[in-house]
């Protein structure tokens, strides 16, 4: 199974449609499975043309691509949680290539006013694979240190969602960086969650922030802050990241993980 998350810091990109269908290129390429997608933003001010998205939703224009390669058999989920500087709702998503036998979202912020851009809610998709049931979430969490909206608090209230007698992957921004003793990833490995960068057979340096970034402003160093986690001891063949500018071109102030997991 071939997963991918990656936060698309959609339209405050330049060349955002040339992102987007290079975006579509590469998911043909790949063909992953499942792809998880944060800060999948479309304009305030138009009308909805499917369910709850807008003609300029990221992901709803990312699937109208990749129609136009022949690719047709991605469903794709999608949830708001906030609005940004009056124009943009903010979401996140899922796309996936196997029957969707149930649809997740919930907030798991303290708060949920959609005019504050520390709201947070997680969206998911349960699947049928090999005819077994297999839950995915995508994941845009606070940060540790943050006394309004605490990573713990949000996890914490994650992790009374899901169902932990079925398997089920946390793919997304964690804001939290793996180098750092005592705080949000190491909390994370604590609740009976698996890193599945630290499971892989074949792995680079697992990097995907370089820099100062939106909610990083002061960073200076090299990040692992997106991640793919399983609540089972699941076997990695290899964890990659993608659009970095070495595996493929940057598309993203975030560079994406792409693993490979056989289930």
């Amino acid at each position: 199974m071939k997963l991918l998350t990656l936060n698309c810091h959609s339209w405050q990109e330049e060349n955002q449609i040339d992102k987007i269908t290079y975006l579509a290129q590469n998911i043909k390429e790949k063909s992953y499975d499942v792809i998880a997608l944060q800060e999948v933003n479309q304009l305030i001010k138009e009308k909805y043309v499917f369910k709850n998205m807008k003609s300029s939703n990221f992901a709803y224009i990312l699937i109208q691509e990749l129609k136009k390669l022949e690719i047709t058999d991605y469903s794709l989920v999608w949830g708001f949680s906030n609005e940004i500087s009056e124009k943009y709702e903010e979401g996140l998503a899922i796309l996936t290539k196997y029957p969707i036998v149930e649809e997740f979202s919930f907030y798991v912020s303290k708060g949920r006013n959609i005019n504050n851009w520390k709201t947070r809610k997680i969206i998911g998709a349960k699947i049928l694979y090999n005819n077994r049931p297999i839950s995915f979430y995508s994941c845009h969490m606070g940060w540790w240190r943050d006394e309004e909206e605490p990573f713990k608090y949000h996890l914490d209230k994650l992790l009374q969602h899901v169902n932990w007698v079925e398997p089920f992957f946390l793919l997304g921004d964690f804001n939290n960086s793996t180098h750092l003793k005592g705080e949000g990833y190491e909390y994370l490995l604590k609740q009976g969650l698996y890193d599945t960068y630290l499971l892989s057979r074949k792995k680079d340096n697992g990097i995907t922030v370089k820099g100062k970034i939106n909610g990083w402003d002061n960073n200076k160093e090299d990040l692992r802050i997106d991640l793919i986690l399983s609540n089972q001891a699941v076997k990695v063949e290899s964890s990659n990241v993608i659009f970095n500018g070495k595996n493929k071109s940057v598309i993203s102030d975030h560079f994406g993980v792409e693993t490979k997991v056989v289930m």
